[in-house]
């Protein structure tokens, strides 16, 4: 049996109605006392501590994810997409604290972060500067393409190594020399006395650009940038179920980066097409299927369309306008769960305008009746 998680507002140590500025304040103080270097016997225990604090600011800090744990608790967050702080912004909660305890406490909190995550800090900054730009491209697909699953092969233009000198940017690999700015670290350091400390300032070399090393003849196809831009065909797995606004990560696939350093990703972004006769909610499809006045009154088995294909659905007697049948596990894939949802499948009584003369003896015959 797993273990239960803990409570996000005990974690941060808030109340339920917390300001956003509160939950921030709260979970920058945390974070201070789980410093590895005010823990250097504890080190496995306060990262592990670090990011429950992490988990717990991305549920608190964003609206729909409060709420959904608000309502239904950690189960009702896993249903709107937590993954585990993705998008938790640690520069922006961290860039009054940066300078203060930049001596003090080995660094920063850009080395820590660096340290737990590979982000900020010296080696989070050097990788951003050498690595290649993400791509983002809008795919388009049909509510059948979600329901069965796809795979998708698009046309991406974007920069790729150069062939001629394997994306170095050099004539020859004898070219390429050390950084002699940052000594090939990519960085330079500044650091300077005040009140409060030391102040570590590290910035990218603006000699080598981070990339750490620097060409003396550059090639002369890329003209030393190591790229070319090329088209690329890339085949992209659709999951079924998936959910329109998801976005797709694939590693690797996005711009390559200078002078042979990593690429970034490609992020596609899946806008699901609305359907002509279905309306998704979640998992659940909702549908509306019109029956005749004479159905309604006496029943009757018709076939009604899923995106199985077609399937019989039994009409009581006396069923009125706007009954909602469910028909299980007619609906959508679960995108994160095993399973399918339903299909709801509304019943509108159509009443016609027009009748003719057999159809009105009729039913004036009925309205005697006391129908």
């Amino acid at each position: 049996m797993s273990e239960k998680k803990a409570d996000p507002y005990d974690i941060l140590g808030v109340q339920k109605n917390a300001t956003k500025e509160e939950i921030k304040s709260a979970f920058r103080k945390k974070a201070i006392q789980y410093h590895p270097d005010k823990n250097p016997d504890k080190r496995e225990w306060a990262e592990a501590k670090f990011k429950e604090l992490a988990e717990a600011y991305e549920i608190l800090n964003d609206d729909r994810k409060r709420e959904m744990y608000d309502r239904f608790g950690w189960e009702g967050v896993k249903s709107s997409g937590f993954s585990g702080f993705t998008n938790v912004n640690f520069e922006d909660l961290f860039s009054s604290f940066s300078e203060i305890f930049g001596g003090g406490l080995g660094g920063g909190f850009g080395d820590i972060l660096g340290d737990f995550f590979g982000i900020g800090g010296r080696r989070g900054r050097r990788e951003r500067a050498g690595r290649g730009n993400d791509l983002q491209y809008d795919l388009e697909i049909t509510l059948e393409d979600v329901f069965r699953g796809k795979k998708v092969e698009v046309e991406i233009p974007k920069h790729v190594p150069c062939k001629t000198c394997s994306g170095s940017g050099a004539k020859s690999p004898s070219d390429i020399k050390t950084c002699p700015t940052c000594k090939g670290s990519g960085q330079r350091r500044i650091v300077r006395n005040t009140g409060f400390g030391q102040i570590v300032n590290i910035t990218t070399c603006n000699e080598c650009g981070g990339i750490g090393k620097t060409i003396l003849h550059k090639c002369e196809d890329c003209n030393g940038s190591g790229l070319k831009k090329k088209v690329q065909k890339i085949s992209i797995d659709i999951p079924k179920g998936i959910d329109s606004g998801t976005a797709l990560r694939i590693s690797g696939e996005g711009e390559a980066g200078p002078q042979g350093v990593s690429a970034g990703d490609l992020i596609v972004v899946i806008n699901v097409q609305d359907h002509p006769k279905f309306e998704r909610h979640d998992s659940h499809l909702v549908c509306e299927q019109a029956i005749t006045f004479t159905q309604a009154v006496l029943g009757d088995k018709i076939e009604i369309q899923t995106l199985d294909g077609p399937t019989k659905l039994t009409i009581p007697p006396g069923t009125k306008s706007g009954t909602v049948f469910r028909l299980r596990e007619k609906g959508m894939p679960n995108f994160r769960e095993y399973g399918r949802g339903d299909l709801l499948c509304k019943i509108d009584v159509n009443i016609p305008k027009k009748i003719n003369k057999e159809q009105r003896e009729s039913l004036e015959k009925l309205k005697e009746l006391g129908l």
